[in-house]
């Protein structure tokens, strides 16, 4: 556990050496007036006790209260200082290294658990520590002090009362035992009930439909009632434990004052030591009961520490030297990629010329979108080579990667900000007037008339607060803004009305001029005046070739356009048919 401790202030290069050194102070401020308070039991056991010196000693420990006083709240002030600066560094390189994982890591991991991990895993690590910490050196430096007192009274005494402490450690120590794997538990389902009710939110309108909603969607109801009976058994199983070391505290205590009386009778402690340890030897458990739950506590902070660091340690996509390619035309070399459970292509081989339209076309499953995902490097093929300007994409940084390639796909994701803002995305450091100019080739000018403050106006998350077309427009502006020399498009019209495409249309006309493209294609009478075109079967390169040459071919790719001809002459007839009825 204070490995793991170690590890993130390493990380976060935070110092809690201050903390330390006033935790000693206030340690010393709390203990010097225990020591005061044993003199003026000497004086008052005196045959004549001296009342201006006992009153001297009461000014003496007002000071020291004083004192103790403006050190608790500097250290408090110091150690919430530093412990949540802590967090906040903490957070910022977690997001960094969400970043710069590969998409397999995000097919593997839930959504909800990577934020359980950033937002309350880190959440619990620092207020946890921030409570603690303080106990913890208090304690400890308590402890050394007050021991140090009765040490100095009797020896034998004293030894006694230490002696409690292995023995008590030892229940303590059964109950973190005990705890961590509870705390593991309820930590799955803490995380399991966050994932269950964004899925239940993200899902609502489903449900609604389906008449889903409340107790009858039981996935979210288990998530929850497995929540309370592991966080239930989290408190109540390792609490007898601590309960134990508690009285084993007290029985020690009382251990002390039968061994005392008997060394009063015979004659070797005197009353006034005897006294002294009456009052201070019972507060010297009170800093250890405060160690002990505050360990316990700990145990259970070091499970969300471990997701953490597991987090922090997550292998990352290679970096490669800072090579920038001359040109943008892409090659594919003999590449082998596979996702988590299935291959996805084997020793595929093909070209895509610079400023030219290539167009991708297959199937459902036939790799379209991996292609994609694969020239922008968000996953690493395990074989073969993918080029850029006659660069592998693993030789370059990744900051260069993604400086290359700028995308627009159908699934539009827009930051709960204003559109300005999200216009901005693409180039932060462009100018108002080239954000302007980015969201009128974009046709964004287009609908700004009916938002209350126009481009000023805030999206909501996700861009909810925008149409379909609306949202694709602003992420073609986006695009623009970025002006790379690569642009992926995901055919951006295909589930848009006729108005909306039209206007998309003119945008990604201007988005792709001198540009390289690559379109993922869905309508084929959109392609049809594309520079080439990848036909796609079950992970190979069925045939290459423009739109003619592939007709007069007769292969797959006649197949899809007859097919797709056929398709729209139907619905051509049934609309006239519809019409002669009216």
């Amino acid at each position: 556990m204070f490995k793991n401790i170690l590890y993130i202030f390493q990380q976060t290069n935070t110092k809690l050496s201050k903390v330390a050194l006033g935790e000693f102070l206030h340690g010393f401020f709390l203990a010097v007036p225990t020591g005061m308070l044993l003199l003026i039991i000497w004086e008052l056991f005196t045959a004549n006790p001296d009342t201006q010196k006992i009153i001297r000693i009461l000014i003496l420990m007002t000071a020291f209260f004083l004192g103790q006083l403006y050190v608790a709240k500097r250290i408090k002030v110091l150690t919430s200082i530093s412990i949540y600066s802590m967090g906040s560094k903490l957070r910022i390189l977690l997001g960094n290294q969400l970043q710069r994982l590969s998409l397999g890591f995000y097919k593997k991991r839930d959504p909800g658990d990577l934020a359980s991990v950033v937002l309350q895993d880190v959440s619990n690590f620092e207020t946890i520590l921030a409570h603690s910490i303080e106990n913890i050196f208090g304690s400890i430096f308590g402890t050394i002090f007050l021991s140090t007192f009765l040490f100095v009274l009797d020896w034998r005494l004293a030894l006694l009362m230490i002696a409690a402490l292995p023995v008590a450690f030892l229940f303590v120590w059964i109950a973190t035992i005990v705890s961590e794997s509870f705390s593991a538990r309820q930590i799955a389902s803490r995380n399991e009930t966050g994932s269950r009710f964004i899925e239940y939110i993200q899902g609502i309108r489903h449900l609604k439909a389906y008449n889903q909603t409340g107790n009858k969607f039981s996935t979210l109801e288990k998530a929850f009632n497995d929540l309370r009976r592991n966080s239930i058994k989290l408190e109540a199983v390792p609490g007898p434990f601590v309960i134990t070391a508690f009285i084993i505290f007290e029985f020690f205590f009382l251990l002390m004052v039968y061994v005392g009386i008997l060394e009063m009778n015979h004659e070797t402690l005197g009353v006034q030591a005897f006294t002294a340890f009456l009052i201070v030897g019972y507060r010297l458990y009170e800093p250890l009961k405060l160690l002990m739950i505050d360990y316990a506590i700990l145990r259970y902070m070091n499970v969300s520490l471990k997701r953490i660091i597991d987090l922090m340690k997550s292998p990352l996509q290679s970096e490669g030297q800072n090579l920038k390619p001359q040109s943008s035309g892409i090659e594919f070399k003999d590449v082998t990629f596979s996702y988590v459970d299935r291959e996805i292509f084997s020793n595929i081989s093909f070209s895509i010329p610079e400023k030219s339209l290539t167009a991708l076309v297959g199937a459902s499953g036939s790799g379209k979108t991996t292609i994609a995902n694969l020239i922008a490097r968000f996953w690493d093929v395990q074989k073969g080579q993918v080029l850029i300007g006659g660069v592998d994409v693993k030789d370059m940084s990744l900051e260069t990667v993604y400086s290359l390639i700028s995308e627009v796909f159908q699934e539009v994701y827009l930051f709960d900000d204003s559109i300005y803002n999200n216009i901005k995305i693409g180039n932060p450091a462009a100018t108002e007037q080239e954000i302007l100019t980015a969201a009128k080739k974009a046709q964004v000018m287009e609908f700004l008339d009916m938002l209350p403050n126009g481009i000023h106006t805030k999206v909501g998350e996700g861009g909810s607060h925008l149409s379909g077309g609306q949202k694709q427009r602003v992420s073609i502006a986006r695009a623009m803004l970025k002006n790379a020399p690569i642009v992926l498009l995901d055919e951006a019209t295909a589930s848009l009305d006729p108005e909306n495409e039209i206007y998309i249309q003119l945008a990604i006309q201007e988005l792709v001029k001198q540009k390289t493209v690559v379109v993922i294609a869905h309508k084929l009478q959109t392609i049809r005046n594309a520079d080439k075109i990848i036909v796609l079967e079950n992970g190979q390169v069925k045939e290459e070739g423009s739109h003619n040459e592939l007709l007069k071919h007769g292969g797959l790719y006649a197949n899809y356009w007859n097919t797709q001809q056929s398709t729209r002459g139907w619905k051509s007839h049934k609309a006239s048919k519809h019409e002669q009825i009216n």
